[in-house]
């Protein structure tokens, strides 16, 4: 086997065991998932685990930091690729989260949900990971309302980034509403909200 190909199969291996991670994980929980779990569905021998995570937290680490990078792609394409109004895209981005995000198995796209209250307080790595991730989050939507500005399809009363800030709240406050109360309710009050703060027709 090259050099190459050793490389390139370690990377495959890594990666099946974060997406099995995070399919595992963000459907129970990062506490009640053990390892050999994950493993098992992966399809890799546990020996081999430490030789990609040096323990539990780096590998929750490793599993936040790949959620967060897929996460901004997908919205670097919603909010910065696609065409038309900057305010019909954060509508398609704000959809998407509520068909996403819904207390239905999430198949692991609601991780930062899932995990954020649980883990903050267990791992300062992970912590500090979805700190970064959901900064990230925030100033792409910051951009995007700025740009929405801009191209005259909303408006705002507040600085961008603030909003930026009140919005990603209110809506990760409503995905945990959801998951209580079993009805998507709370997303319907989201979203008019984030209509009469962007001043958005209804």
């Amino acid at each position: 086997m090259s050099p190459a190909t050793a490389i390139n199969e370690s990377s495959d291996v890594r990666a099946r065991i974060l997406a099995t991670g995070q399919r595992i994980m963000g459907g129970k929980g990062f506490s009640a998932v053990g390892l050999n779990e994950v493993l098992t569905a992966a399809g890799v021998p546990k020996g081999s685990f430490y030789h990609y995570f040096g323990s539990k937290d780096a590998f929750g680490e490793a599993l936040l930091e790949d959620y967060f990078e897929d996460y901004l792609a997908d919205m670097d394409r919603t909010l910065r690729q696609a065409g038309g109004p900057v305010a019909a895209r954060l509508e398609n981005y704000f959809q998407a989260w509520r068909d996403n995000q819904s207390f239905h198995d999430c198949q692991g796209k609601c991780l930062a949900v899932k995990l954020g209250a649980e883990v903050a307080d267990l791992s300062e790595v992970m912590r500090a990971s979805l700190r970064r991730g959901t900064t990230g989050i925030i100033r792409y939507l910051a951009e995007a309302i700025q740009a929405g500005v801009a191209d005259g399809s909303l408006s705002v009363d507040e600085p961008a980034a603030d909003v930026a800030q009140s919005l990603y709240q209110l809506w990760l406050g409503a995905s945990v509403m959801v998951k209580i109360v079993r009805n998507t309710e709370p997303f319907d009050k989201a979203m008019a909200t984030t209509r009469q703060v962007l001043k958005l027709p209804a």
